[in-house]
This record gives C-alpha cells, sequence and structure tokens, in this order.
C-alpha cells in the first residue's frame, strides 16, 4: 500500500501523538493516589500502545482493518470506582492528573478527525474511526473517575 505525502505527515503526527499519550499515562500512573486511578492509567496506556503498533504497522505499509487490530478493546471501562479515600491534597493532586489527561485525549480525537478525513483508503478511515472511537471512550472514562469523585464542573 502506498501513502500520499499526506498521508505520512499525518500518521507520522498521529504516531507523536500515542508516544506522548504513553509516556503522559506512564507518568500518570506512577504519580496516582488512588490505586483505582493507577489501574484507569495503566488500561488506557495499554491501549495507546496497540495504537502506536497500529500506527506503525500503517506506516510500514501494512493497510491494517479493524478486524486485524486485534488487542485493541473499544471500551476501556474498568470495574465502577467508589468515591476515592485518599487525603484532600492527594485528591487535589489526582485531580490535576485527570484534568490534563481530559485535555489531551481531546486533543489526540480532534487530531483523529482531521486525518480521518483524508485518507482515501476507507480502510484506513474505518480503522483511523475506530482508534478515535477509543480515544473517546478514553474521555469518557476519565470523566466518569471525575464525576465519581467531585472533581468535575
Amino acid at each position: 500500500m502506498t501513502l500520499t505525502q499526506k498521508e505520512n505527515l499525518l500518521l507520522s503526527d498521529l504516531k507523536s501523538q500515542e508516544q506522548l499519550c504513553i509516556d503522559k499515562y506512564s507518568k500518570y500512573e506512577a504519580s496516582a493516589k488512588d490505586p483505582c486511578l493507577k489501574n484507569l492509567f495503566a488500561t488506557i496506556k495499554s491501549t495507546e500502545q496497540n495504537h502506536l503498533s497500529t500506527i506503525n504497522r500503517i506506516l510500514a505499509g501494512e493497510e491494517v482493518s479493524m478486524n486485524s487490530s486485534s488487542g485493541q478493546n473499544s471500551n476501556t471501562q474498568n470495574a465502577p470506582c467508589q468515591p476515592s479515600s485518599v487525603s484532600a491534597e492527594d485528591k487535589q493532586s489526582d485531580a490535576f492528573l485527570c484534568k490534563d489527561a481530559l485535555a489531551m485525549e481531546k486533543h489526540v480525537s480532534s487530531v483523529y478527525d482531521t486525518a480521518i478525513f483524508e485518507f482515501k483508503s476507507q480502510t484506513l478511515r474505518d480503522t483511523l474511526n475506530h482508534i478515535q472511537k477509543e480515544e473517546q471512550n478514553h474521555g469518557k472514562d476519565i470523566y466518569s473517575y471525575m464525576s465519581t469523585n467531585g472533581m468535575y464542573s
């Protein structure tokens, strides 16, 4: 499969975004005080690693379809967390991580939205759309955690 110059540039940008997500979720996981939040960040990081793998496969010339992207879960939702019992200071720290993660997910989703419209292969458009939906689910999961813990207003 031959990609256009524009498709290659968009994929390179998506690759950078996914690597940044992985790096940030690694730091978020290490910094989070609430064990449930640590688990959420670890789960999302794993999905982001799958996204990066898919982007790398496309860049290598493989026309990856949603079905061949096994290992990607369209639903990253963990078992529902109970409100956190961490200290107020720790909760404030976790809230900062969540706000940053949510902003990142919004940005990454919008980058995928732009890229989807620029690809000529319907298979690749569908694959990128699938990843975008997973990014949106990450945002939903972070929002749900924040809402449960009184961090979202």
